[in-house]
């Protein structure tokens, strides 16, 4: 071994052995506390259940779509909408967020709120409305395009800008030197977005808005899997087709067309929403200053610590069960293993369970699994692993092996996972934020999450323990992604995002 590669080789083999650290203890982690878990399976026969909804999903009752158009339209429609305002709101605050650390703490608020959780508190003032499903997902998305158009903008080359005359303005440097080198990725990413906000429009369904998730919500609760899989079915076709209608030249024709379908519009009360935001949100004793009285407030939340202590735990599970999950699957999709009829069904596969959002996933799993905390565990795993797995199988195949002689095992162990891993293991911090951001969000399904006491306090109109416990649920989550920030591989050379922001792609 040469003089010259030996420090390198030391360097790579200390990388590797502190991203292998960080994982065992990880694992280790979630094994010493998964006894606190609870795992138990409460329905007769679960694999025959499984077998009804495969059966359903394999033969689905395609008669049953035909009247939901209108389901179609609105979810498309709010979803776009809520991409554009999020755009227009985010947009500028972006060119101020690197500047201001109120902002970005704001940002970073917004963000950490699902746009479930969005969607209840709206519900309140503005009822099954349009402004309630457009605004639950502008506001989070604001929040994040803030910070992504930053973090691109900030990647701006400044050669380009400094070679300009003196005396331009700033504003004409942005708009004639910065902006256009960095709009194929502002593009790119709200795109990106736009896929994701599909997704979450399905999703507030689950409150009531009708979308399509409403009536697969509705198929599934009753049984009917094969108007279930139909439905499915509907939803993976219409993000496997974005790329045909979401074409930027049909966008602003279907953002006009879905306004006609949007309305009837809800008639603001202002002085009801007034006393929403300044009385109902805030405890009595607060407003009148009676801190005896608000010690005694806190103390009538139900089981707050417990359901913190399930949301950390469920958050660590759903991590640790993405990192093995996405180690076991992203082979299956790379061009160094397999043939191109196994590569393909393996694309498939990942596409399928990446594409199905999590809360949609853990509610199959809890009609055929019933109500515990292994449903919500299988949902995020598999959800976020695949994800993962899709994103480092396609890193891998642009990884030219040093020798195409060794078995399959070999060829993943010793040539592509340590080459790979630091960008693995990058990801799934990227994906903290978002796991621990999910995992409150399934407690809507009975788990004792946060989200459990949250639907239950909206439920009950007790809407100030509810804003209070979703403050808790966003301090969550901002401490979980700075936490996640702190050990995420930063020394990495050979990443999924050398060529540009390595978890761009994992904060949907």
């Amino acid at each position: 071994m040469s003089a010259e590669r030996a420090p390198g080789l030391l360097a790579g083999d200390s990388l590797n052995l502190r991203l292998a650290r960080r994982s065992l203890g990880l694992i280790a982690l979630c094994l010493i506390l998964l006894p606190f878990a609870d795992l138990a399976i409460t329905t007769h026969d679960p694999w025959a259940e499984l077998g009804r909804m495969i059966s359903g999903l394999l033969r689905p009752d395609i008669l049953a779509t035909q009247s939901l158009p209108h389901a179609i339209a609105l979810t498309i429609g709010f979803a776009l909408w809520g991409t554009l305002l999020g755009v227009v709101l985010g947009f500028p605050l972006a060119l101020l967020f690197p500047r201001s650390r109120l902002l970005r703490g704001s940002c970073a608020f917004v963000r950490a709120i699902h746009e479930l959780f969005w969607a209840l508190l709206l519900l309140q003032v503005f009822g099954l409305s349009a402004v309630t499903a457009i605004a639950a997902l502008t506001i989070p998305y604001a929040g994040i395009f803030a910070k992504v158009y930053a973090e691109i903008l900030e990647l701006t080359p400044r050669a380009p800008v400094d070679a300009l005359p003196e005396g331009v303005g700033r504003f004409s440097r942005f708009v004639y030197a910065e902006l256009p080198m960095v709009w194929a990725r502002l593009s790119s990413y709200t795109r990106y977005r736009f896929e994701c906000a599909m997704r979450s429009s399905v999703l507030l369904g689950f409150v009531g808005l009708p979308t399509l998730g409403f009536h697969l919500e509705s198929a599934f609760r009753e049984g009917r899997y094969a108007e279930a899989g139909a439905l499915l079915w509907v939803f993976y076709l219409m993000i496997a087709s974005l790329h045909l209608w979401g074409h930027r030249r049909l966008l602003p024709w279907i953002a006009l067309g879905s306004l006609f379908l949007l309305g009837p519009w809800p008639d603001i009360d202002g002085a009801l929403l007034w006393r929403f935001v300044s009385v109902d949100l805030w405890p009595n004793p607060l407003l009148e200053g009676n801190w005896s009285g608000l010690w005694q407030w806190f103390g009538e939340i139900p089981d707050l610590l417990p359901a913190i202590g399930n949301t950390l735990l469920l958050g660590l599970m759903g991590t640790a069960g993405s990192l093995v999950v996405a180690l076991l699957l992203w082979p299956l999709a790379s061009r160094h293993f397999g043939n191109r009829p196994t590569r393909m069904a393996g694309k498939g596969v990942l596409i399928l369970m990446r594409s199905t959002p999590e809360l949609m996933l853990a509610f199959i799993f809890l009609l055929m699994l019933g109500p515990s905390m292994l449903p919500a565990w299988l949902a995020l795993s598999l959800h976020n692993g695949a994800l993962i797995a899709f994103l480092v199988a396609r890193h891998a195949d642009a990884i030219v092996p040093g020798s195409h002689a060794l078995p399959a095992s070999s060829r993943y162990t010793y040539e592509l996972l340590p080459r790979l891993y630091g960008g693995l293991l990058a990801l799934l911090f990227y994906r903290a934020e978002t796991i621990i951001r999910e995992t409150a969000l399934l407690g809507m399904l009975g788990i004792a999450t946060l989200g459990f006491h949250i639907d239950s306090s909206f439920a009950y109109l007790m809407f100030d323990q509810a804003f209070f416990l979703l403050l808790i649920t966003a301090g969550l989550n901002i401490a979980v992604d700075a936490l996640a920030r702190r050990y995420r591989p930063r020394e990495i050379a050979d990443t999924p995002g050398e060529r540009g922001h390595p978890g761009r792609e994992a904060t949907c």
